[in-house]
């Protein structure tokens, strides 16, 4: 039987709803305009914890002057909706005066040389804003376990390494990637395609079969076998094919053997999508 969360907007509601919480608490962060790869992480939170939180919340640190966050979808009343048939039990929904109640706070947590490479030299200050938030919900909740998606895995590695490095009592659980039949990465933001640019975007999942493939013959097999498939499609403005370190977001060396994600980046019209594969690196390395 489906049962819609509590709902709080407020830290005062939120306190009062989790007071009544007994047992392991997991927390799965969103910005709302919920699809099956949330749900993915609400679910597999329930199968470990006796409470889920879920909070929703498009926090405008993380998003860049030209970017984004005036147009990002919100519909919290058809999120609610998704979260009852995945087994959410709270969902704290607070405005941006609520999280930042002075306005831009003064102190923030920096990324540091995570926030030098892929996304954070494309997207300045965003891993800043990110982690800002994180460890305010991850106080704010007080849970025992945080689930966050693989999609995002700089994100998640920056994630890591902050509740690493900084001592925070929470365990970080990571969810593979849900895609769609035609291999597409779910993403909030795929809803800006038309016909013809998702069919464009596929290159991305393509282009990571490709680089997996490549893995026996080193890493730079994988990046030119990658790359290889988005430079045949020309509508794509790419940003990046990364093969990098999964514990540090650094490009792995020529001669690397062993775990790393390789990771890419494009524009298929407007939109900006990312997308990514862990694998196993053998062989010689390559070229490249």
């Amino acid at each position: 039987m489906e049962t819609t969360p509590a709902l709080a907007r407020d830290r005062d509601e939120l306190a009062a709803m989790l007071s009544s919480f007994t047992g392991r608490r997991a927390v799965v962060m969103t910005m709302g305009a919920l699809h099956e790869g949330h749900l993915a992480l609400v679910r597999a939170a329930r199968e470990l914890a006796d409470h889920v939180v879920v909070t929703i919340f498009v926090n405008p640190l993380q998003f860049g002057p030209h970017e984004d966050f005036a147009r990002y979808p919100r519909d919290l009343d058809a999120d609610l909706v998704l979260l009852a048939t995945a087994g959410a039990d709270l969902v704290f929904a607070p405005g941006p005066n609520v999280v930042y109640p002075d306005g831009d706070p003064m102190v923030r947590v920096v990324a540091g040389p995570i926030e030098t490479v892929l996304e954070g030299t494309i997207r300045p200050g965003h891993f800043s804003g990110v982690l800002t938030v994180v460890l305010k919900f991850l106080h704010l909740v007080s849970p025992d376990l945080a689930f966050f998606g693989q999609k995002d895995a700089q994100q998640l590695i920056a994630v890591r390494r902050m509740v690493r490095d900084l001592d925070v009592p929470v365990e970080v659980v990571a969810v593979p990637t849900v895609r769609d039949a035609d291999g597409l990465a779910l993403s909030s933001r795929n809803v800006y395609l038309t016909p013809e640019q998702r069919r464009q975007a596929l290159a991305l999942s393509k282009a990571l079969h490709a680089g997996l493939a490549a893995a026996s013959d080193g890493a730079g097999a994988v990046r030119t076998a990658a790359r290889a498939v988005l430079d045949g499609e020309p509508e794509i403005a790419l940003d990046y094919v990364a093969l990098i370190d999964p514990g540090s977001a650094q490009e792995v060396a020529r001669g690397y053997r062993g775990d790393a994600i390789l990771a890419v980046a494009a524009r298929v019209g407007t939109t900006r999508l990312i997308d990514n594969t862990p694998l196993v690196v053998s062989g010689s390395g390559g070229t490249s």
